[in-house]
């Protein structure tokens, strides 16, 4: 279930509040040739089916940084934030890959907001966002994910 935010100054209370999880994605193949095409990496790992199934994996792994990228698709599953002007991607801190993703499985997410203060006239938060692999004991991502809302006028 979706946590709503009626304004971001209610940010700093919600620290440790669990959200999640979201819908299970599947990884396809085309994901992967798509993102590599985007990104100009074209690692056999990647891309080459044929060759993957050989390799260490069992079949071709989806970029780390694919799989990062997908925090942006799980997001407002897990969180929205209302009554702000605009808001700003600040960045990432401590992210880590933990385990590969092989095509075909499935991801989904889970977060905590770890912090929230106020920074420069706005609220900025610090979302913890694990994104897990099914079936597996080891997530896939976690990453700490940094907001910053500014209020509205």
């Amino acid at each position: 279930m979706i946590l709503i935010v009626e304004k971001p100054h209610d940010l700093p209370g919600l620290t440790g509040t669990k959200m999640g999880p979201t819908g299970w994605v599947k990884v396809e193949q085309d994901r992967v040739d798509q993102f590599a095409t985007c990104t100009g990496d074209h690692q056999w790992i990647h891309v080459d089916v044929e060759r993957a199934k050989a390799g260490p994996f069992g079949g071709t792994i989806a970029h780390g940084y694919l799989t990062m990228s997908m925090i942006n698709l799980f997001l407002p599953e897990l969180v929205e934030v209302r009554g702000f002007a605009h808001a700003v991607n600040v960045g990432l801190d401590r992210l880590r890959f933990l385990a590969p993703v092989v095509v075909g499985s499935r991801v989904r997410a889970v977060s905590e907001i770890i912090s929230a203060e106020e920074i420069k006239g706005a609220i900025q938060s610090v979302v913890r966002v694990t994104i897990e692999i099914e079936g597996s004991d080891k997530p896939a991502l976690v990453a700490d994910t940094i907001s910053r809302y500014f209020p509205e006028s």
